[in-house]
């Protein structure tokens, strides 16, 4: 029997405790959730993602420099509900979610990671979770083109295509919607929810995958943050 889905009590997770190494310039002070994108913290845009569609009980896991995240939200009140959980400095993504189950609880919830944001129409990934019955929904994204695509032949190239999205797979783009039945695959802190756990359940046929041909963008190194602050009115969230 399939569960109803309280569309807007969900709870949201937002992992933000990563060392975020590929962004030093930044994150040797900081941690990488609080890099700013045209003057707010990235994860205040993630937030506000959620806020346009009702959702506004967070949970965030914390780790790195966790304490740069506790002040932001002492000083800065964002109109949520917010519960800030250390779960370790050097915790994996997976054991950083089995710490917050007690703050989850048994019921459906939304999750994400602190370093990449989206224009994703939230209530349609949600409808598309409750339809499928899975136990994760992932959001697939096409990354942005970074380079001109070329095949060769011999010494003769083939076909040329300057910055093409036509030849990018689909990877994992965060915004999931999640079961509780995930922590029956993550083991401890050294769990990273990307391998045992979610390759586990893709071979249960219990992972999802909703296209997402909307903006998205995610902020592993500088030039990603210089594309962001160009893009990031695309989010719309006003």
């Amino acid at each position: 029997m399939k569960k109803k889905l309280k569309k807007n009590n969900l709870k949201v997770v937002i992992l933000a405790g990563g060392l975020g190494t590929r962004l030093s310039e930044h994150t040797r002070t900081i941690p990488k959730p609080m890099v700013k994108i045209n003057n707010k913290p990235i994860i205040s845009h993630i937030i506000k993602c959620y806020l346009k569609f009702g959702f506004k009980d967070f949970i965030i896991a914390l780790g790195y420099k966790g304490h740069v995240i506790k002040n932001f939200f002492k000083k800065n009140k964002l109109n949520i509900n917010v519960q800030l959980v250390d779960t370790g400095a050097t915790t994996m993504t997976g054991g950083r979610l089995k710490r917050l189950k007690q703050y989850i609880g048994s019921e459906t919830f939304l999750l994400t990671y602190g370093d990449g944001v989206a224009n994703i129409n939230l209530k349609r990934l949600i409808s598309f979770h409750k339809k499928n019955d899975n136990y994760v929904t992932l959001t697939a994204v096409r990354p942005p083109a970074r380079f001109g695509g070329i095949k060769i032949n011999g010494q003769k190239v083939k076909y040329f295509k300057e910055k093409s999205k036509l030849d990018e797979g689909w990877i994992n783009g965060g915004f999931f919607v999640v079961e509780p039945e995930i922590f029956r695959y993550i083991k401890n802190d050294k769990t990273i929810l990307e391998r045992h756990p979610l390759e586990k359940i893709c071979k249960l046929k219990k992972l999802g995958a909703f296209k997402h041909h909307g903006f998205w963008q995610c902020m592993d190194t500088l030039r990603d943050k210089k594309l962001l602050e160009k893009n990031i009115h695309k989010l719309n969230y006003h």
